[in-house]
């Protein structure tokens, strides 16, 4: 993977955290935006790891640019800030980010966001999630959520519960007792009947419609 952060001793401290996790390799470090996605074009990580405010290109501009709607060829990006600011929540998953994590988050999210956004995934931080879908319930839908195109099923509403309360594929799997490619089949129907892109939109469909509560 890469990892980008403007000040070395915090790329050097996510560099060890992550080259000591299992099946994780840092492959390149970049101390600025346009670097990082040049390192990722040139290198293809299966993920990038970007902090938000980076000088020369933003974080959020360089996940732009990797993962976007407009990207080619698509790269994984999980962005890391030390800033709980909903409007860089909302503005990472708008440019296609996979995952949002606070710097505090421990050597264990950090690495489970990586290997969910390796795996097509996303994950946010739990707080951030929760905060997140509450200001949604709380507001209300600015009109009457979409129906779906095909009634669900009541597998695929159990689905709906537990990746609106933020599980993993594996973790689903297991509360379930069901296979992991099972779990995957339901999470693509989902956003098929949904008409929706990610998780993220899954969970917020899921609060707008009272299938669960904050």
């Amino acid at each position: 993977m890469v990892v980008a952060d403007d000040q070395e001793i915090a790329r050097t401290g996510l560099r060890m955290i992550l080259d000591a996790q299992p099946g994780i390799e840092v492959v390149g470090e970049a101390a600025d935006g346009l670097r990082a996605v040049e390192l990722a074009r040139r290198l293809r990580p299966d993920v990038c790891l970007f902090d938000i405010r980076m000088p020369r290109c933003d974080g959020i501009e360089a996940t732009r640019r990797l993962a976007g709607p407009d990207a080619t060829d698509p790269i994984a990006v999980v962005v890391i800030t030390t800033f709980d600011l909903d409007e860089y929540v909302y503005a990472a998953l708008r440019a296609g980010a996979r995952g949002f994590l606070l710097k505090d988050a421990g050597p264990d999210l950090l690495a489970q966001a990586v290997r969910a956004a390796a795996s097509g995934e996303a994950l946010i931080a739990p707080s951030i999630t929760a905060r997140l879908l509450a200001a949604f319930a709380g507001a209300g839908p600015a009109a009457p959520p979409a129906q779906p195109v095909e009634a669900l099923t009541d597998r695929e509403e159990q689905i709906l519960a537990t990746v609106a309360r933020g599980r993993t594929n594996s973790e689903i799997a297991d509360e379930l007792h069901i296979s992991l490619s099972t779990v995957k089949s339901h999470v693509a129907s989902l956003m098929t009947k949904l008409g929706v892109r990610n998780r993220v939109e899954i969970a917020i469909w899921a609060y707008e419609t009272d299938r669960v509560r904050p």
